[in-house]
Formats: structure tokens, C-alpha cells, sequence
């Protein structure tokens, strides 16, 4: 593992990516960040050597280097997800390839059904916690001691700084913003009936198809990270009606400007 980061993070350094200070990973129908960016190079992740590609339709699958508000941007456009057929390990290995490159803290966004039925279609979340229903865990294994320890603390896995500073920007942006407990599962299928009701028994807010993963190694290195859930679709079991992706990445797009403004505002203060 260490050989292939060293490898990547010195092929990104010959193409010119030096010293980003923020990454930020862009979930399903959220690329809206991209036109914010003073773009300095893009690269396309099958040119990268061991990243993987995302192969699902609605993710470009770039690795942007620019500029965003005076502050210099890692954007992952387009993420890998566990029903694609990765491995955790390779999931999250672009996360440690911008921690070695420096990255500072860390923005995950992502597409996620509303559970708790006050939270209506084309709101936003702010991620507070989680409850991990993944089969794997990206940190099994022999420890990458050199990264983290072998238990990592998740008692503050959502960095309570950058949270603070996203309540403060949509309350004077007039930004709704909801808050509440992510639940990820393995996808790609969405979820019965039976299953939106065991989730909200568990205490879970919105369930997806991401993101943790990213968190917890995230966590493991003491990179400070916050995500937004946009969310998508209702979940109400007792009214559950059909859903396909398009409706998915409608209900994104509508979304979408606001996330761009709380992300671009929280890197210029940050």
C-alpha cells in the first residue's frame, strides 16, 4: 500500500499538484462545485496510477486541481462506491493519496434518501454521525502505523469546527439545513420498505451508498472532515413510491447551488 501512495503521490506532483489545502469529494448529480474552480490541471482518474475509475454514469470520474476563493482545491469529481466491486482499501486510497499531498481538511458530499419524513426532497443534511451497516471496513488489516493507530477514536468523526462554521453560513446565507445521522449500506439496490423502517428504528436520518468509508480513514489520519447529504428521494415507507435515477439526479440538481455556496464559502474560511 505505501509503495503504490508514494508512486501516485509522486506522478500528481510531476503534474504539477503541489500543496492543496482543501479536498473535497463530489457525490452522485453534484459537480456544481467544478464551475467555481480556477481550474490548473485536470486529470482523468484512469491516468492515475492505481486509482480506480468510477463507472457509474452520473460521477466524470476527474481529479481537478485549482483554485477556489484563495484557497487551493483537490476536487475528486466523482467517487467509488462498494457496489462498483471495490474493495474499501481501494475506495478510500485517493483520500490518503490528499492527505500525502496535504490536504488540510477534507468536504464529502453525497446523494442520500431522506428517513426522517420532516426532511423533504431537495433539502440538505449536515452529517453529525453515522451508523456503519457496510460489510468492510477499509481499515482491516495490517495497521498503517505510519497513517494512524490501529483503533482509531470516532467519537468526533463529523469535526466539530466545521460544522460550527456550516451552521454559521447558511444561517446567514438563509440556507436550510438539516442535521441528523447518515446510515450507509452496500447498494446498489435501494432499500424495502422493511429495511427504511429497521434504519429509522436504528436512529438514522438519511441511508446512502457512500461516504463512511471515506470517514473513517479519514478519521484514521487525523484529517478533519464534514459532509452534506443531499437528499434525494422520501422514504416513507407507508408511501413509498417508485424511484429511478434520473429522479435522483433532478432532485440533486435542485439542491446542488446551495451546496456549492456552503462549500465554497466554508473553503474561504477555513
Amino acid at each position: 500500500m505505501q509503495e503504490k501512495l508514494n508512486e501516485t503521490v509522486a506522478f500528481l506532483k510531476n503534474e504539477g499538484i503541489e500543496n492543496p489545502q482543501v479536498g473535497v469529494v463530489l457525490g452522485t448529480g453534484l459537480g456544481g462545485l467544478v464551475s467555481e474552480i480556477e481550474i490548473i490541471k485536470a486529470i482523468d482518474y484512469d491516468k492515475i496510477p492505481y486509482f480506480p475509475v468510477s463507472t457509474v454514469e452520473s460521477h466524470h470520474g476527474k481529479l481537478i486541481y485549482g483554485i477556489i476563493r484563495g484557497k487551493k482545491v483537490l476536487v475528486m469529481q466523482g467517487r467509488f462506491h462498494y457496489y462498483e466491486g471495490y474493495n474499501m482499501k481501494e475506495i478510500t486510497f485517493p483520500i490518503r493519496v490528499m492527505k500525502l499531498l496535504g490536504i488540510e481538511n477534507l468536504l464529502i458530499s453525497n446523494a442520500a434518501g431522506a428517513i426522517n419524513l420532516a426532511y423533504k426532497k431537495s433539502s440538505l443534511m449536515l452529517i453529525t454521525d453515522h451508523i456503519n451497516l457496510y460489510p468492510e471496513n477499509p481499515l482491516t488489516g495490517k495497521n498503517l502505523d505510519n497513517f494512524g493507530p490501529r483503533f482509531p477514536d470516532m467519537s468526533e468523526a463529523y469535526s466539530t469546527k466545521l460544522n460550527d462554521t456550516l451552521r454559521e453560513i447558511s444561517a446567514e446565507k438563509n440556507i436550510q439545513l438539516h442535521e441528523g445521522v447518515y446510515v450507509p449500506v452496500s447498494g446498489p439496490n435501494l432499500e424495502t420498505r422493511a429495511e427504511y423502517k429497521m434504519i429509522r428504528k436504528f436512529g438514522g436520518d438519511a441511508v446512502g451508498m457512500s461516504t463512511v468509508p471515506e470517514v473513517i480513514v479519514a478519521r484514521h489520519m487525523s484529517l478533519p472532515c464534514c459532509a452534506i447529504s443531499v437528499l434525494t428521494d422520501e422514504c416513507d415507507p407507508e408511501h413509498l413510491e417508485s424511484v429511478d435515477i434520473s429522479d435522483i439526479l433532478a432532485s440533486a440538481a435542485v439542491a446542488e447551488p446551495q451546496l456549492t455556496l456552503l462549500y465554497t464559502e466554508l473553503i474561504s474560511r477555513v
